[in-house]
């Protein structure tokens, strides 16, 4: 999410609450304890709030209807083991009639959904309590399918127990494997030790035992899994519905009730011994959002952004199975005192399972600055900028600006006499949009840099006005993790023509949203009602109320940006960003913004204000392009990671697994040799040879811990593949 401050672009508040209380005027002779005024006001609220400030509000028709009913379902049962067609079918009455409820207030829809979700995960635990007992073998032939989207919901409730089956033994198979293997590992160990082990707590076990003591492990897990689900209120439901209304509008405009956005908002991070690591739920599974740059994840390297976490130990202790467990119980067993270890067992997006031992400690937010490094190639230095996100202290005018800290880094690195420059944006999220603009004329100066616009209003162009202050060879990393402020600022180099842009698609995040505290705006009598009778709070809303606009006046919304030069990930075959979800606002496109025309190196006219030297505009992209997918076709480095590319999409499009041990071993067994095939082939890349900057070598060498920390940082850039292809870029660039 962008933060405006300088520009003041915001969203009237009074006509929101003008609107709001509209909305709920007539409710004030309710009372508004009861759990329908309660509804009602969330309901109204919120739709006023959308229809009269979002972006694009979707007329509220049978079109809108059809779309929130299958949301709805979607985000309820997204596995499809809980509904049965007969469920559906009963349901699919509301399918065109929710436009109708909302326009009437009433909740049909809703309490039918409620009814059946509360009598399904009553008889689904039923099922499970009975399917646990099972002493399962697994010599047959059967299969689970595990793409819920191949599948249909259960014919009825033979069907549906059939399902819950299946997936029970295809849990105790996996935990069986689990536990053979850590046995196995355990008796090589033993055997091929050099110096006498005390054998006496090491005691084999039979199949027959592990298979027992899996399926107790499984029972344990799954129950706590119910429990959650028996815990959850009525309110969460409702909470899930006005969310299916939401999400229908777009994906980022959000109900938060209290409870909900405390969950959502934690984050692995700050003023506390932790591992530095930003979690979230995605269909019910803890994974992994972002690791903080510079905090113990971030330094052990190995935990990765989207890795499911599966289970949690205390050290040496055997450790917790935490599917299913709410977000905040993780977060309470990941964190603990600093210096201890925490190990997570974490399932990777290519089905391999790792554990990653990590030893807690302060997560060092100084770290997110921006900060350079210097890469010696030949008898060449080229510099290297990375920033993790467009951070802007808004509190203090004497806070750190990653505008201000990128011109600096630039000035440092001039002084060191780099021949070109590389500004990583990879899993930049965004950030501050004062610095996006203020960055870009760094590189190009001043002129348009981005165009922004509220619903029926007229574009805003926004203007840097800084000098430029770099001229030179100039190449921007992104990925499919780059989103909204690091779309705007690569976007705005590539319509300069000022930056070689490599990578891989970026995310396609091109709007804007603002947090609406729901309370603050609903009608002041009903308020006070509330609050004299102390209610609960009403939550907030993230609302979408604008659209960014390159300078030539294409949106980065749905489509990110397409980088000059393509450099593959793991993540190159897969769909990954906005354009996935189908509620997605969609690209448009307005008036290009005026450029100035000058000279460029070579007497042409060019659409930028570049005093002079290397521009992108200078170049054959295309020649560029060929020397670098014919380096890629050559690397082995690079063959693997498409090998991986092409293993993901295929999970992707069918996950089928075998409930036959043997055939279960081999496919895990797959995984995990690519996996290792990875770790292998990281290890024979030829180093980059990087270093500090020498004005930051005494910074750094005073402190231990900082001294640590950007040993770790250079030893993990020096074996970056996408990296090391990008300085071949921006080589050929100066011979070229």
């Amino acid at each position: 999410m962008l933060h405006f401050m300088k520009y003041k672009i915001g969203i009237p508040l009074l006509i929101i609450a003008a609107l709001a209380a509209f909305f709920s005027f007539k409710y004030i002779n309710e009372d508004v304890s009861s759990e329908n005024a309660r509804k009602v006001i969330i309901l109204n609220s919120v739709m006023g709030i959308i229809q009269e400030n979002h972006f694009a509000p979707r007329p509220v028709n049978d079109s809108f209807s059809n779309a929130v009913f299958n949301k709805l379902i979607e985000t309820a049962d997204f596995e499809k083991k809980v509904f049965t067609k007969e469920d559906i079918a009963a349901l699919s009455k509301y399918r065109y009639q929710i436009d109708d409820e909302i326009n009437n207030s009433t909740f049909e829809c809703y309490n039918l959904f409620n009814e059946l979700y509360t009598k399904r995960t009553a008889q689904i635990e039923g099922f499970f309590k009975e399917i646990i007992k099972t002493d399962f073998t697994f010599n047959g032939n059967e299969e689970i399918q595990l793409n819920s989207d191949k599948i249909d919901f259960a014919a009825n409730d033979a069907a549906l127990k059939d399902r819950w089956t299946k997936y029970i033994k295809y849990r105790v198979l996996a935990k069986y494997m689990e536990l053979k293997k850590i046995q196995s590992d355990e008796k090589i160990k033993r055997d091929t030790a050099k110096v006498n082990i005390d054998t006496s707590k090491f005691v084999m076990k039979s199949d027959d035992e592990l298979r027992k003591s899996a399926r107790g492990k499984v029972d344990t897990n799954l129950r706590k899994y119910f429990t959650k689900m028996n815990k959850g209120k009525e309110d969460d439901r409702f909470a899930l519905y006005i969310n299916a209304i939401t999400l229908t509008e777009d994906p980022h405009t959000d109900y938060f009730p209290p409870k909900e956005k405390k969950q959502f908002d934690v984050q692995m991070s700050g003023e506390f011994y932790g591992i530095g690591a930003q979690l979230k739920i995605e269909e019910d599974k803890v994974k992994i959002a972002s690791i903080v740059p510079g905090s113990p994840s971030w330094k052990q390297g190995e935990l990765k952004a989207n890795d499911e976490i599966i289970k949690v130990g205390q050290g040496e202790a055997e450790p917790e199975d935490i599917q299913g467990y709410e977000l905040e119980d993780v977060v309470q067993r990941i964190r603990g005192e600093n210096g201890t270890e925490v190990r997570l067992t974490v399932k990777r997006i290519d089905g391999s399972i790792k554990v990653i031992p990590i030893i807690r400690g302060k997560v060092a937010l100084e770290e997110t600055f921006a900060k350079s490094a210097v890469i010696n190639s030949g008898n060449e230095k080229l510099g290297y900028i990375y920033l993790s996100e467009f951070y802007s202290n808004f509190s203090s005018a004497d806070g750190r600006r990653s505008a201000d800290d990128i011109a600096k880094e630039v000035v440092k690195l001039k002084e060191e006499g780099v021949k070109g420059i590389i500004l990583d944006l990879r899993y930049n999220g965004g950030g501050s949009l004062n610095d996006v603009v203020d960055m870009a004329g760094v590189f190009v100066g001043p002129g348009p840099v981005v165009q922004v616009k509220t619903s029926e209003a007229q574009p805003m162009i926004l203007k840097s006005r800084n000098q430029v202050n770099y001229d030179g060879p100039f190449v921007i990393m992104v990925n499919q993790g780059s989103a909204s402020a690091s779309e705007i600022l690569a976007a705005a180099m590539q319509d300069y023509k000022r930056a070689v842009i490599v990578g891989s698609p970026t995310f396609g995040k091109g709007t804007v949203q603002k947090q609406v505290p729901i309370d603050e705006v609903i009608d002041p009598i009903i308020r006070g009602k509330m609050m004299s009778q102390n209610l609960p709070e009403i939550g907030a809303l993230k609302l979408t109320i604008q659209k960014f606009y390159r300078i030539n006046g294409g949106s980065t919304q749905l489509k990110g940006v397409t980088p000059d030069i393509i450099i593959p990930d793991v993540y190159s075959e897969i769909e990954i960003g906005e354009r996935k979800d189908k509620a997605a606002l969609p690209y448009d496109e307005i008036k290009p913004a005026q450029l100035p025309m000058v000279n460029t190196p070579e007497g042409g006219k060019l659409t930028s204000n570049a005093p002079s030297s290397f521009w992108a505009g200078s170049f054959d992209v295309e020649k560029l392009r060929a020397m670098s997918a014919k380096r890629i076709a050559a690397s082995k480095s690079f063959e693997t990671v498409k090998e991986n590319a092409k293993r993901l999409k295929k999970l992707e499009q069918e996950n089928i697994v075998s409930l036959n041990e043997a055939k279960f071993k081999k496919e895990q067994d797959e995984a995990s040799a690519l996996a290792k095939r990875i770790e292998e082939t990281e290890k024979t890349v030829a180093l980059l040879d990087i270093d500090n900057l020498s004005k930051d070598k005494p910074r750094i060498s005073a402190d231990t811990a900082t001294s640590e920390r950007n040993k770790n940082w250079l030893r993990l850039l020096k074996k970056d593949i996408s990296l090391a292809e990008t300085v071949n870029i921006i080589k050929d660039m100066q011979r070229h």
